[in-house]
């Protein structure tokens, strides 16, 4: 199996499962065009994220992490009508692209782009009334600050949210203890905090595709 093949298989099941969408579609183009990072989640995986926010019935969600806003659409797609999205975007310019890209997809009542350091914004919802506790959340932001994310995911929790974590494998080097790379060690401290954590239960799975070689962290809080 080759990167070719993994890609080649995710635009098959692309095809059947998801076909065009133009706003989606749309939401890549103007990011591309916009100079952003190809780093967004594949269609598939946005497909998994709305799957599993229908499935949680899910009313507010937290994603940190926006980039072009193209995760946020599936994400929002799952809520009714009276729903909230809050996204956290540290760069200005990804945020601009972001809000762009939600406001053609009709969807600028539901969501809400927070700009500034994810870490700095956190802590203004935990009085937020009308959006927490969240009933999910979408971690996919600078993975060396994950653990600090994920200790504030759960605050803004309740028993029953479900927290996905994106990038958790980075190619297999997650498994490399000496890394000098901080968003390994990141992620190896995410890791180690959820083996200690008793309000949780969590499983990782390793994914391949058009995206490579990486995972993803489903934590369900329990209490």
């Amino acid at each position: 199996m080759t990167a070719t093949k993994w890609a080649d298989v995710d635009e098959y099941l692309n095809a059947l499962h998801i076909g065009a969408d133009p706003v989606l579609d749309g939401a890549v183009a103007a990011s591309v065009a916009a100079g952003l990072p190809p780093i967004a989640v594949a269609p598939n995986q946005g497909k998994l994220l709305h799957l599993l926010a229908r499935m949680q019935h899910a009313r507010s969600i937290l994603e940190i992490g926006t980039l072009g806003g193209y995760s946020t659409i599936w994400l929002a797609r799952a809520l009714p009508r009276d729903g909230h999205l809050v996204t956290l975007e540290f760069d200005p310019r990804h945020a601009a692209v972001a809000r762009e890209n939600i406001a053609r997809a009709g969807l600028t009542h539901t969501v809400e782009v927070r700009v500034g350091k994810a870490i700095d914004l956190l802590p203004q919802l935990e009085d937020d009334e009308r959006r927490v506790p969240f009933d999910m959340v979408f971690i996919d932001a600078d993975k060396k600050s994950i653990p600090e994310y994920f200790e504030w995911a759960l605050k803004l929790s309740r028993p029953g949210t479900l927290i996905v974590v994106d990038n958790v494998i980075r190619a297999g080097n997650v498994v490399n203890a000496d890394s000098t790379d901080a968003d390994i060690q990141g992620i190896r401290r995410f890791n180690e905090m959820l083996v200690h954590e008793p309000r949780v239960i969590v499983t990782t799975l390793q994914t391949v595709g058009s995206k490579g070689y990486d995972g993803l962290a489903f934590v369900l809080v329990t209490s």
